[in-house]
């Protein structure tokens, strides 16, 4: 779990000096009816199986809820390319 709270952190704590393409914004994309690249999808895919080993390994409700918000900032603001070369 310790290097999960590290990703996480590290997310959270970068810094960008423009606007980046999020998970969310390619989440749309793929609503929208446009198709992904290769790349899009192994990231979102990387994504949710690094959001459900996060939400499934916490014990305590108060935490579950903690992490639950700072995963959707990481969807709503990281750059997509982030999930492309962690193994989750």
């Amino acid at each position: 779990m310790n290097t999960n709270t590290d990703f996480i952190t590290k997310l959270l704590n970068k810094k960008t000096t423009g606007l980046v393409i999020s998970i969310n914004d390619i989440r749309d994309k793929e609503f929208s009816g446009i198709k992904l690249t290769a790349e899009e999808r192994f990231a979102l895919s990387n994504f949710d199986k690094y959001r459900i080993n996060v939400l499934n390994s916490q014990t305590e409700e108060e935490k579950f809820h903690y992490h639950y918000r700072q995963l959707q900032v990481i969807a709503n603001l990281s750059d997509w390319r982030e999930f492309l070369t962690k193994d989750f």
